[in-house]
Formats: C-alpha cells, structure tokens, sequence
C-alpha cells in the first residue's frame, strides 16, 4: 500500500493523493507487482488505520471525497533517487541493481547501475536501514536487494523435497532408487563371499 501511494505520487500526480477506491484499485493492479494481490475495500482501509496510528499515511479532505497521501519523505527521509527505489521495492520484490534501474525509468533515470548502488548503499546504511543486499543464490550472478520495510528478510531455507521442480524430483528419485540397488547387490555378494568362505 506503502509503494501503491509513493508510485502515484511519482508517475499520476495529477491524482494523487488517491481516494480508498484508486488506492484499492492500484493495491490490485496486475501489471508490475509481486506479489498479485486481491485486496476488498476493508482490507485497505484496515491497513490505512495502522499506517495511520504509525504517522506514515494520513487523510485530506478533497472536493467531497476523502483522499490519503503518504508521510514517507519526512518520516524516511527520502528524495527522488532514494524514493523511486522504495518504491520499486516495495512493489516487485528483491531484485539485481540493474533490474531496479530499469524499472524505475519512469519514477527517476538512473545515468548508471553504479548511480543505482550508490543509493541503495546509501538507504542501507545509518541505525534504520530501509534496504539490504541479499546474499547471492546458486546460480545467481549478481545480488538483489530487498526492502526493510516489513522486518529483516527470513533466512535463506533449502527447498522442501515436495517443492522441488519435477526434474529435479525425478532425478532423486532415480538416485534414491539406485542407491537402493546398490545397497541389494552389495548384500548379494556379502553373502556370496559367505558361502565361498564356508566351502573354502
């Protein structure tokens, strides 16, 4: 809800502080968002109240129409670079520094990945960071990083087998079935080897 706010304030600002209606409708949007939610009015306006109680959103009164605006740059302390990198974050999930460049063209044009770093360094550090680099994943070349908004990111865990993708839960099993058999051919000529002793 946080990154539906500052998105708009970024690209619409024509309408921008949103209405419950166009916040609910941003909240839900299909398109450039990770994960997909389906947020009903209540929902958002629940969320509206805690980030109220927290002074991080709060209501104004507009031609008949009760409309919300965010307190992000004075509470986080954020400028444009800063900001449009929050709220990719918080919108799209981890992501390399190159992805994040890219995707925040349209919110503020980073001349470089390196202009990138340098922010997201920069929001990473002080007591209160508001972004972490995550350690890189098998396979991975470079590293995402991700928002600290809702908490430390939780720990990286091994895939449950259930989980695993059909390929590599075939060839488990293939292993575990050769194992299997390994282990029947080894007990056949352990007692093999006992008869030959005892005729011997």
């Amino acid at each position: 809800m946080l990154g539906c706010l500052l998105e708009k304030q970024q690209a619409t600002p024509e309408y921008y502080p949103l209405t419950l209606n166009a916040l609910v409708a941003a909240c839900n949007q299909k398109s450039n968002r990770d994960p997909v939610m389906d947020l009903a009015d209540a929902d958002v306006r629940g969320a509206l109240e805690r980030l109220r109680a927290e002074v991080l959103v709060w209501p104004v009164e507009r031609a008949r129409a009760e409309r919300w605006e965010h307190n992000l740059d004075r509470s986080w302390e954020l400028d444009a670079p800063s900001r449009a990198l929050v709220t990719v974050l918080l919108l799209r999930g981890p992501q390399t520094p190159g992805e994040l460049r890219s995707r925040c063209e349209r919110l503020h044009p980073f001349g470089s990945v390196g202009e990138a770093e340098e922010v997201l360094g920069r929001l990473a550090a002080g007591p209160e960071p508001l972004v972490a680099e995550l350690p890189r994943g098998a396979g991975q070349k470079e590293s995402r990083w991700t928002h600290l908004v809702a908490g430390a990111p939780p720990e990286r865990a091994e895939p449950a087998p259930a989980r695993q993708a059909p390929a590599a839960a075939g060839l488990a099993d293939r292993v575990a079935a050769l194992e299997q058999h390994v282990a029947e051919l080894a007990g056949e000529l352990t007692r093999l080897a006992a008869k030959l002793g005892d005729k011997g």
